[in-house]
């Protein structure tokens, strides 16, 4: 998978809910106080200081330096990392592993899950929300459409997410040891925030899809992209994105 420049700026103004809607997921995390607890994918560290108040000692780790930078800033109590999630090195560290809207953007499974259930505890917890079968499909399809119609679909790349289904993911759980507790693939409509929500998300979260493509070809394909989503994914002044969730609970027997 490229690399993704994640601009955190732009992600803390524009795209909070994605913090606002991992908050419902800590309901299945159940943090409990003395519990120690590390957040993967953390990002500018909203959910690992809710966390936090429960009483738990929470560690964050993120891929991004500019992630990690503002959650240092933001929550200096809360030890942040550095990291890449796919090749995490803690061994017996933790009582529970969350992460939200992190788990699409790993192409080593394997090595992500594996490294999780070497840094869990025997009988801890990984409680993970993410991208499932068939998220965000329809902006995919605007973007594989507008660059058909430019003449450059040979260039644009839009399955670089790794959204699984319900079967797919629990196999790779029990493949790596865990014992699937609970799993739930389900549509989530996100609201997108502004006039320009649609273009914003395209440019923070889809930027894979043009790096062989120059600034000009990017811009073309991307406007013509929201343009065709208006009809049908722009209502009342909001935009709407197809999210579909996949939300895990599983323990390390």
């Amino acid at each position: 998978m490229p690399e993704i420049h994640w601009d955190s700026k732009l992600y803390n103004e524009q795209h909070r809910f994605v913090s606002d809607y991992g908050a419902d997921v800590l309901q299945w995390l159940d943090a409990k106080a003395g519990e120690n607890i590390l957040d993967v994918g953390c990002g500018t560290g909203d959910l690992a200081d809710k966390i936090q108040e429960s009483g738990a000692t929470v560690s964050g780790v993120d891929a991004s330096a500019d992630m990690i930078a503002l959650a240092k800033q933001n929550y200096p109590t809360i030890h942040f990392e550095q990291k890449d999630a796919s090749a995490l090195d803690y061994r017996k560290a933790f009582d529970a592993v969350f992460s939200n809207a992190t788990f699409h953007w790993i192409e080593n499974q394997r090595g992500l899950l594996t490294g999780i259930y070497k840094a869990l505890k025997h009988g801890g917890r990984l409680v993970a929300e993410f991208g499932g079968k068939g998220n965000v499909k329809s902006i995919t399809d605007a973007i594989d459409q507008a660059a058909h119609q430019l003449g450059l679909e040979h260039r644009v790349i839009s399955n670089f997410w790794f959204f699984p289904s319900i079967a797919h993911y629990a196999n790779l759980l029990e493949a790596s040891g865990f014992e699937t507790e609970q799993i739930w693939l389900f549509d989530r409509p996100t609201k997108l925030v502004g006039d320009d929500g649609m273009l914003h998300w395209i440019n923070q979260f889809a930027q894979h899809a043009f790096v062989n493509l120059n600034e000009e070809e990017a811009k073309a394909v991307t406007d013509l992209a929201v343009s065709i989503l208006k009809p049908t994914h722009f209502e009342n002044g909001e935009w709407i994105a197809d999210y579909k969730r996949l939300r895990i609970k599983a323990i390390k027997k």
